[in-house]
């Protein structure tokens, strides 16, 4: 039956091949389980809800996408979406998380229409590639910035606005080693080395608290739990953004707009550019049109899981970059991500366990990790192109010291427009970006 529905004897592949693929994917992609209700917790949202939620939306998806598209490709809630939703939607806009989880359905459905309709190979084209990599390194320095932030490592200063930490503090002295406990790793090629990275900083956390040292203080350390597996369920937030709409649609039209856009965006480029890569590190055939075999059902699958997490009640869901890690250990059929689904479904019942292990300090060292990753994007930037260096830097600038993603991306493309108008390439924008560069200068200077 499943070499049936796989096409797995076309692929010479074996159901142990697949389980260990899915098994490393998981690994590889754990981390979230603790990260995700880390952060949505500064939303108002209960951690023990939103733990519940991850683990069901992760696994339900990665089996859909498994199902639809047969690629070996997990799905989880997405580091630079929950930044976005929390610090720049509900903490930045004053919304609330169920007005902002409406958005997200919003967002997530429309991208399922632009998915089915075929508008998606027309927007990839309009939006400057140099956008695109600076939105994404900027989201991974966001990232890396809230991690020092909830570790203690970068603290306010009322004479520099951020300053250093007391790195001597429990806290911070954690982040440092876990930190650098994972850039080891990874740099070695460990396999799952973000996950390992978490598990070996938890321990020496756990070692901390014993000894009483940071027992006390205003950030949590990882301490072992009562029970390490539960059975009770917290569903709080599960259907929580139906009574988000009226909150949402009540908002200022131009922000709203600009929410919804920025979840879109998002949902739609991290997705795309995700799965592409994936596809082609797996070495799937392309049409003639260019196009990986399967990619338009990946794309769907994609849209399906990211509408079944918000209903379920957590930030927008997307393709794990981690899932190369199993295809790297020969996964190849959507199988991989059938396995991946169900070690999350698994992972359900050690809620106590993680959400006591993985407290702020710990998951430091895993989002200071991807924001590394995350520049690399900068690489294929054109540096010698002075109109995408100035809109990248303005980008990444903006986001980090206004601390909104949503700012960021509208000083991008402002600056975008004023350095192609100035070099004579107004032209050769495309009327939709013209649309979008508008409402973001409004949004700017009208709408905060």
């Amino acid at each position: 039956m499943l070499d049936n529905l796989f096409n797995m004897s076309d692929e010479k592949l074996d159901i142990k091949t697949e389980f260990i693929a899915g098994l490393t994917t998981f690994l590889a992609m754990s981390y979230v389980l603790g990260v995700n209700p880390t952060m949505l917790a500064d939303a108002g949202m209960p951690a023990t809800s939103v733990f519940f939620s991850t683990a069901l939306a992760a696994g339900i998806a990665c089996i859909v996408m498994g199902l639809i598209s047969k690629y070996p490709v997990g799905l989880a809630p997405g580091m630079g979406m929950n930044a976005l939703f929390t610090y720049t939607v509900v903490l930045g806009m004053g919304l609330s998380w169920n007005a902002a989880l409406a958005a997200v359905f919003v967002s997530t459905l429309i991208f399922f229409l632009i998915t089915i309709t075929g508008l998606r190979e027309t927007i990839v084209r309009i939006i400057p590639k140099d956008l695109k990599l600076a939105i994404g390194a900027g989201i991974g320095l966001f990232l890396a910035f809230i991690g020092l932030k909830g570790a203690g490592i970068i603290v306010a200063d009322p004479a520099n606005l951020v300053g250093l930490g007391a790195l001597t503090s429990a806290p911070a002295l954690l982040a440092l080693i876990g930190i650098l406990i994972t850039i080891v790793l990874y740099i070695k090629k460990v396999p799952a080395s973000v996950f390992i990275g978490l598990i070996i900083t938890a321990i020496i956390g756990v070692i901390f608290t014993a000894a009483g040292f940071g027992v006390g203080g205003d950030i949590f350390m990882p301490a072992l739990p009562k029970e390490i597996i539960s059975f009770s369920f917290d569903t709080t937030v599960l259907f929580g953004f139906a009574s988000g709409f009226g909150e949402l649609f009540s908002t200022n039209p131009l922000d709203l707009i600009m929410i919804l856009f920025s979840f879109l965006f998002f949902i739609f480029f991290d997705t795309t550019g995700t799965l592409i890569s994936l596809a082609q590190s797996a070495g799937f055939p392309e049409d003639e049109n260019g196009e990986f075999k399967g990619i338009k059902n990946a794309f769907i699958g994609d849209a399906v899981g990211g509408l079944i997490g918000v209903i379920l009640g957590t930030s927008p869901q997307t393709a794990y970059v981690e899932s190369s890690t199993g295809i790297g250990v020969g996964g190849r059929t959507g199988l991989t991500a059938v396995f991946t689904g169900i070690f999350f479904l698994i992972a359900i019942v050690f809620s106590p366990l993680i959400l006591s292990l993985f407290t702020s300090p710990v998951t430091a060292c895993a989002l200071v990790m991807v924001g590394i990753l995350m520049m690399g994007q900068l690489k294929e930037v054109e540096w010698d192109n002075l109109v995408s260096v100035a809109a990248v830097f303005a980008t990444i600038v903006m986001m980090l010291l206004t601390y909104s993603i949503t700012l960021g991306i509208a000083f991008g493309f402002v600056t975008y427009a004023v350095a192609a108008i100035a070099d004579g390439k107004a032209k050769e924008m495309h009327p939709l970006v013209w649309v979008l560069i508008i409402i973001f200068a409004i949004y700017l200077f009208f709408g905060l």
